[in-house]
């Protein structure tokens, strides 16, 4: 898995944008100007919001993921050596937690994710 697998995974969401708001390589995924994942300048995983800070306690705890540096505690940090598949449903996770946050209005502008 790679920096690129995750840009190209993260693509395919309705509405998702990828900038680099602090500048230096970062790679933030946002819908509705919300983020949802982001690449560090290192490449070394991807930090996803889960939808608690329960979860991602328990993501730590059983050794899937790391305490996201820089991050909420809700915040988790995925290796890219890990499965596509276990990598993929966690920004799924990421994605619907972010977009169900937003408006009624911005929510019913986006076409729903495959």
């Amino acid at each position: 898995m790679s920096r690129d697998t995750v840009n190209a995974i993260c693509a395919t969401f309705p509405g998702a944008e990828c900038s680099d708001p602090w500048g230096g390589g970062h790679d933030a995924w946002k819908v509705g100007g919300k983020m949802f994942a982001c690449v560090g300048t290192q490449g070394t995983g991807v930090s996803v919001k889960t939808p608690d800070v329960e979860t991602a306690q328990m993501l730590i705890e059983v050794g899937e993921a790391q305490k996201a540096p820089y991050f909420h505690r809700s915040w988790v940090l995925f290796p890219l050596d890990a499965g596509e598949d276990a990598l993929r449903h966690r920004l799924e996770i990421a994605y619907d937690t972010i977009r169900a946050g937003l408006t009624k209005k911005l929510q019913n502008s986006l076409a729903p994710r495959e």
